[in-house]
């Protein structure tokens, strides 16, 4: 498959919709995102709710980890997605009432956010169903990468349709969005028959759990997926404040290097360079963003941000080494953890930075997220390295089969 690249995994009907669906479901979010934070920003001009407005869901993202993740790999998926993007339909179409006050739309926010993982974790679980086990990197790079461009044009187009159309209008093209994606996924996606019976419930998915951070590699993979991601994540839920005017460039440079990185990584570099480069990588994204601390010009603050961008490829590498140290009954409830965890984390730095913002410039709170993503990336270094040793070689041997 991989000789074939994207071509091939988008001949497949099942995944081309698969991948269809989180695409435009990617770009709803950004845009819903998008017009909220304005919103917020426009109705508060606190930098610390606009953070949260943005990304707050990821604090329910996590509770609904704790408590639904078993559903993931129940045994009937399909229905279980289709049932969480009607749900996100729902509660898009609602934010687009125009006189909804802020805390049912938090309300609903948090709502979404619940389920935002299970929903993942489902996702997931079908694509690694879908596709076999030495195309699962080339599949999930071409997600991310589309979910990137999603980003870039939601970020873009949110800031230029915010000067023609009221952000409840926004959210609701972000609604239609996610209608189409609902109606993608329910036509495309088949309900899988090879998942053992099981009763998906809080205590099948403590139990899951607790096996998963039970294990030491999985621990130290699951802190570099989370944490530096989190951080850096904090930094970009200040651009509303840090530059009023520029925010949607910034975020679009944020989100274009993210996809340049993605489809570089993950299309054109094999297992073993993907390894070996997880740390650099890992370096490169918080970096560029204590330039601005010195706050430069918006071209070379949105060129730093881009090149940072590049840095969430290494997420690719260790979800590989994760899913290799994760046995196929449980890669759904897995990867549904691990993305809640990353989610909820990014919740973590959007509200870090919008408080410290409150107590000392935008510019110096963006600089110190960013050298705290640095030293959690350096300091986890050694437990990374021991632990995913095992897991890397059976990467590197499936990714040459």
């Amino acid at each position: 498959m991989t000789g074939h690249g994207y071509l091939a995994l988008l001949r497949q009907r099942e995944f081309a919709g698969l991948y269809a669906g989180s695409t435009l479901l990617a770009g709803a979010g950004t845009l819903s995102g998008f017009a909220l934070g304005a919103l917020v920003q426009a109705r508060t001009g606190s930098p610390f709710l606009t953070a949260v407005s943005m990304y707050g869901a990821s604090f329910a993202a996590l509770l609904g980890a704790l408590t639904l993740m078993s559903a993931a790999d129940g045994e009937r998926p399909r229905r279980t997605l289709v049932a969480l993007h009607l749900l996100a339909l729902a509660a898009t179409s609602a934010q687009a009432v125009r006189g909804l006050p802020l805390g049912p739309r938090f309300a609903l926010l948090l709502a979404v956010g619940f389920f935002q993982s299970l929903g993942t974790g489902t996702r997931m679980g079908l694509l690694a169903e879908i596709v076999p086990p030495e195309g699962y990197a080339l599949a999930r790079s071409l997600v991310n990468v589309t979910a990137g461009g999603a980003a870039v044009l939601g970020f873009a187009l949110g800031g230029a349709l915010l000067t023609v159309l009221s952000p409840y209008r926004l959210m609701g093209v972000a609604a239609a969005l996610t209608a189409a994606a609902t109606a993608v996924v329910a036509v495309t996606v088949r309900e899988r028959s090879v998942r053992p019976p099981r009763r998906p419930g809080l205590r099948e998915t403590w139990r899951g759990n607790v096996e998963l951070l039970g294990r030491p590699g999985r621990r130290a993979l699951l802190l570099n997926l989370w944490v530096p991601n989190g951080l850096v994540v904090g930094c970009e839920a200040l651009f509303l404040p840090y530059a009023p005017g520029a925010a949607g460039v910034l975020l679009a440079a944020g989100s274009a290097g993210m996809l340049a990185g993605d489809l570089v990584v993950g299309r054109l570099l094999d297992a073993a360079w993907r390894a070996r480069l997880a740390y650099g990588l890992r370096l490169l994204l918080a970096g560029p963003f204590l330039l601005l601390a010195a706050r430069p010009p918006v071209w070379a603050a949105a060129l730093a941000v881009g090149v940072a961008g590049a840095g969430f490829a290494a997420t690719l590498p260790l979800q590989e080494r994760l899913l290799a140290l994760t046995p196929a009954a449980g890669r759904g409830q897995v990867q549904g953890v691990e993305s809640a965890g990353r989610i909820a984390w990014q919740g973590v730095g959007a509200a870090l930075a919008g408080a410290l913002a409150q107590l000392v410039e935008v510019r110096w709170a963006i600089g110190a997220l960013a050298a705290a993503s640095l030293l959690v990336t350096v300091l986890s270094r050694p437990a990374v390295v021991r632990e995913g040793r095992a897991a890397v070689g059976a990467v590197v041997r499936a990714g040459g089969a």
